[in-house]
């Protein structure tokens, strides 16, 4: 609590002293420079550790998998298998070979991600008052939850968008996928009927087709973004002795329901997603 309480003490600088200067604080990527963008470094990083960790986990209980009696990290990952291959069966009724998976690769890393929210928020810069001194934490920025930056939700959302249109033209063609483009939703028989209608329906198509990846990629930013804040106003309860139980009690229980949302936010974005793939499978 010391430590906290020292970063909310009034500092002055750009972003203020005080609870609001401790959120932006917080809320500030570690970003690099390129060309006239910010590379989000933490986000990459975090996401790419906790994505070759998940395969690590899930390469080792299925390289010690037996027929016999599992143990129960066997036991953990099958149930969990077994759980997102039988979303995936009632919902895409094609070839699974490469859905499932995919599902299964979308819900754990999603789950790892977002499971980081659960972390301290002051962990980062205790870590690095240890090893480097309070002034190097004071001038370094690191956010711990790569889904509560819109750039990864997008870049996973947006890569999902391209496997739709891959699936699309797989399952109809490329003839088929425009011709479906400017006929569909509103069907026509006569000529002049269907060149009337080919402006509305192909708007329509591409409402529908980019609505899919901005509602993938915002719905899971805005959420994760949100429990991470609510996490950082509850922190503003331990800057007095006064209100710290009260800030104990509000974070155990906001930790708790959190963990509804990190699960549920994952599966909502993988049953979307296999959603949107058994669409582009169908015919108008």
């Amino acid at each position: 609590m010391e430590g906290l309480l020292k970063v909310l003490e009034p500092e002055g600088g750009e972003s203020g002293g005080g609870l609001t200067g401790y959120i932006v604080h917080h809320l500030t990527h570690n970003a690099i420079q390129l060309g006239g963008d910010k590379f989000h470094l933490d986000s990459w990083a975090i996401a790419l550790a906790l994505g070759l960790l998940a395969c690590f986990l899930l390469w080792t209980q299925a390289r010690k998998a037996t027929s016999g009696v599992p143990s129960k990290p066997q036991a953990f990952v099958e149930l969990v298998v077994e759980f997102v291959d039988s979303q995936v069966k009632d919902t895409f009724h094609g070839d699974r070979r490469f859905i499932a998976p995919l599902a299964l690769t979308i819900f754990v890393w999603v789950v790892f991600m977002n499971t980081m929210d659960l972390l301290p928020l002051d962990l980062p810069s205790a870590v690095i008052t240890a090893t480097a001194g309070q002034e190097a934490a004071h001038h370094t920025f690191l956010r711990m939850v790569p889904t509560a930056d819109v750039n990864t939700t997008f870049a996973m959302s947006i890569t999902v968008f391209f496997l739709i249109i891959f699936y699309s033209i797989k399952a109809k063609g490329g003839w088929g996928f425009t011709k479906e483009l400017f006929t569909a939703p509103f069907h026509a028989h006569g000529t002049v009927a269907k060149i009337v209608l080919a402006i509305p329906n192909l708007f329509l198509n591409l409402v529908e087709y980019l609505s899919k990846p901005v509602s993938l990629g915002m719905r899971l930013f805005g959420n994760m973004y949100a429990g991470e804040l609510v996490f950082m106003l509850i922190a503003g309860l331990f800057m007095s002795w006064v209100t710290f139980v009260p800030g104990v009690i509000f974070n155990s229980v906001w930790a708790i329901f959190h963990i509804l949302i990190i699960l549920l936010q994952a599966f909502i974005f993988m049953v979307l997603t296999v959603v949107y793939l058994a669409m582009a499978h169908e015919h108008h």
